[in-house]
């Protein structure tokens, strides 16, 4: 189906690339319990919460990177402080298809004023919607297609968080 509108060509693609990523890799199964419990997280101090969102996100990253097929992918994650994003981000992904390595960035919790379950709810966002760019990196990009890729991320991630906790 060609349509004239470049954003609304992907929609249809987008939703058959994620029927068939769906299905193949069974997204629905259970997501491992995560190895930092977090009984009384409202006591532990910025430098705890902060080594305690080091530790998850590592674990978040492994899982995910599995999850989606990219385990060829050197893939680092670390914390930053907000000051080292741009403005109205939580992180981003740079990486180097030649190498096949890539690094993402995730807001520190020392920048969160979300509760800290909340907190880590959202850095496990990050990670799987930087990993989704980087699934989708060999793709044609534009500063015209820019929003309308952020939008199917958004939604794509938000769809394999809701079935990875099913």
């Amino acid at each position: 189906m060609v349509f004239r509108n470049f954003a609304v060509s992907l929609r249809p693609g987008i939703a058959t690339f994620v029927f068939v990523w769906v299905s193949a890799f069974g997204l629905a199964a259970d997501p491992p319990a995560t190895a930092t419990p977090l009984p009384h997280a409202d006591i532990l101090t910025a430098d705890e919460r902060e080594a305690r969102a080091q530790t998850f996100i590592r674990e978040k990253l492994q899982f995910w990177q599995e999850r989606l097929n990219l385990e060829k992918w050197q893939v680092s994650v670390r914390l930053v402080r907000n000051t080292s994003l741009k403005p109205k981000t939580l992180g981003n992904i740079h990486w180097d298809a030649s190498t096949m390595q890539a690094t993402i960035d995730v807001q520190s919790s020392y920048d969160y004023k979300l509760p800290f379950r909340e907190a880590l709810d959202d850095m496990e966002f990050t990670i799987v919607h930087e990993l989704v760019h980087l699934q989708l990196s060999s793709l044609p990009r534009s500063e015209a297609s820019r929003s309308a890729e952020e939008h199917a991320v958004n939604e794509i991630t938000q769809a394999l968080i809701n079935l990875a906790k099913r």
